[in-house]
């Protein structure tokens, strides 16, 4: 299986990268021939005779939709520059999927491949600054440095200027992959350094394939999780294997029947905010606990929960608890947004029926509810819902406290 398998319903995309690696392994194959150093910048044309112009740059910039796989397509094509097959020799593409340079590129082991992934709000300067230091250092394997920034959006403004330096002046063999929603999301200065691959949000028949294909799932529960996803693929595969995830998003979908009055509508708010706050306390507890322990037998204290710290440590403990509690943060938002998200999507059916589009209702398990609001509102009422749930997500990204926030937004929905 081609390490370009698993990017969904990017075909232009994936051809595009398919022809850098190929001149990535050119790169490196004369070099190592020649027993010296690249004699052409990466992504600009090498000098007549030498070779052809290059589709090889030394920063790329990944941008979609949530879902579109932008992590995805970067770890392909990271794990397509680490290919070692000896297929390329008779002609054979990067990326074959099987040799040890893919291998352990995509299970997330190989040396010469970084994966910065977030579970914080933003990544600063002091992470950024080691990240470069790190990736000025010589491959360990012979081939490339590759950094995936799987988070380029929450970089701090001080961050990216700490990246932008790296990236405008690359070490050798040192290639960025850098993810984001928008090129918006990316400082100017560094997007426009970069090669710019834009994805788009695939197939809801190409996302339920992929989860049946590599997942196992049967085909009518995947073919549910993608329409109600509507091509997520990262939600699609939780909703059709977690019950949990199951559970919370029929709940968000009966919140629109459940706001006919303000006491309803406050109701509804906190439930909003008690579901996602249990989410954080799930990841809390699957995590928190063991990164702690871990921690007190690094500074060493004595075994047990209840064993005494060596003087001076205390400073790495706190730390370490600011951490947690930024990222049970940084979980409360993200559960919470998607839930907006799936309420989203139930006006949206709402709207499509309202207006006889022929587009297949997404959120079909709850057909009636969407039936029921459809013909005692108007269109014009469903698009200002629709813009509440939007000005809820602004107004969370601004850091305005959640709980006035959804209530806001469920005083909206009444109001309609």
């Amino acid at each position: 299986m081609a390490v370009w398998d698993d990017v969904v319903g990017q075909d232009r995309v994936t051809e595009q990268l398919a022809a850098a690696a190929r001149d990535a392994d050119a790169i490196v194959t004369a070099d190592d021939a020649a027993g010296q150093a690249a004699e052409a910048p990466l992504g600009e044309p090498a000098p007549p005779g030498q070779r052809g112009a290059s589709q090889m740059t030394h920063a790329w910039l990944f941008t979609g939709p949530p879902g579109s796989g932008r992590a995805t397509a970067a770890r392909a094509f990271a794990a397509a520059l680490q290919c070692v097959s000896p297929d390329r020799a008779l002609g054979g593409a990067p990326g074959c999927g099987f040799c040890d340079g893919c291998h352990t590129t995509l299970v997330g082991t190989h040396a010469d491949v970084e994966i910065i992934r977030t579970d914080l709000l933003s990544i600063g300067v002091k992470e950024t600054r080691d990240l470069v230091r790190r990736a000025s250092l010589s491959p360990a394997g012979g081939r490339w440095q590759v950094i995936v920034l799987e988070d380029a959006d929450r970089l701090t403004e001080g961050a990216g200027n700490v990246l932008l330096k790296a990236v405008e002046e690359p070490a050798p063999r040192t290639v960025w992959l850098l993810c984001a929603p928008s090129i918006e999301d990316v400082l100017p200065t560094i997007r426009s350094r970069c090669r710019h691959l834009s994805l788009t949000t695939p197939p809801v028949d190409a996302v339920a394939d992929v989860l049946v294909r590599r997942d196992g799932i049967e085909p009518e529960a995947a073919a549910r999780a993608a329409r109600a996803t509507q091509g997520h693929i990262g939600r699609a595969r939780r909703l059709a294997t977690d019950e949990r995830a199951r559970a919370r998003r029929a709940a968000v979908l009966k919140l629109p029947l459940r706001i006919d009055d303000i006491g309803g509508c406050l109701k509804a708010a906190q439930e909003l905010l008690d579901a996602a706050g249990e989410d954080a306390k799930q990841v809390a507890e699957e995590v928190d606990a063991k990164e702690t322990e871990e921690l007190r037998a690094a500074l060493g204290a004595a075994a047990g929960t209840g064993g005494r710290l060596p003087r001076g440590t205390a400073g790495a403990m706190k730390e370490l608890q600011d951490k947690q509690k930024r990222r049970a943060t940084r979980t409360q938002r993200d559960s919470l947004d998607l839930a907006l998200v799936d309420l989203t999507g139930f006006y949206r059916d709402v709207l499509a029926l309202q207006m006889g589009a022929s587009v297949p209702v997404a959120n079909d398990e709850v057909r009636d509810s969407i039936q029921r609001i459809a013909t005692t509102s108007t269109p014009e009422r469903t698009l200002r819902r629709i813009e509440a749930v939007i000005a809820c997500r602004e107004a969370l990204d601004r850091n305005v406290a959640p709980l006035l926030a959804v209530e806001a937004m469920t005083a909206a929905l009444r109001a309609g």
